[in-house]
């Protein structure tokens, strides 16, 4: 439900610098805010789940979902504000893609693709935080994967409390 303005009224819709914004309740004539519309169709990046038809399919398709993930990186980059280069990203892509490489059953390979295709929804859309994108990055992360000790000797040998 859209919030009303000071007569009562649903806010109107009009174009605003190409843009098309809902008119915030106004307070003594004067506009107090601006509720853009969702920049991002939830549905956008979405992709229909069905089975492939054979492995000439399956490999077409993983390679689709794999273009798209390194065609994406930059934006990826930008939207998390992760401090990694370009190719640190497209790398921990290969790596996740790289890791399935030997799947051998194509019910397995589409349940891989529709798994991808929900990550790369979520990831687009913004629907995950920075910390999740940093989990994928262990080694290079700002806070490393070992950043306590494994156990109390070691952690009083370095010198740790």
């Amino acid at each position: 439900m859209l919030p009303r303005t000071e007569s009562g009224e649903a806010p109107s819709r009009h174009a605003n610098d190409g843009q098309t914004w809902l008119t915030a309740i106004t307070f003594k004539g004067i506009r107090v805010a601006n509720w853009p519309k969702m920049p991002i169709t939830p549905t956008k990046y979405a992709f229909t789940t069905r089975q492939s038809a054979n492995w000439d399919d399956a490999k077409r398709r993983v390679f689709a979902l794999y273009r798209a993930w390194l065609r994406s990186t930059p934006e990826m980059q930008a939207m998390y504000s992760v401090p990694l280069p370009i190719s640190v990203i497209r790398t921990r892509i290969r790596q996740e893609f790289e890791r399935n490489r030997f799947v051998n059953k194509l019910n397995v390979v589409d349940v891989l693709i529709t798994k991808g295709h929900a990550d790369y929804q979520e990831t687009m859309n913004f629907w995950r935080q920075t910390t999740h994108m940093m989990s994928y990055f262990n080694e290079e992360s700002f806070r490393g994967a070992k950043r306590l000790p494994s156990s109390f000797i070691d952690g009083f040998l370095q010198g740790r409390n």
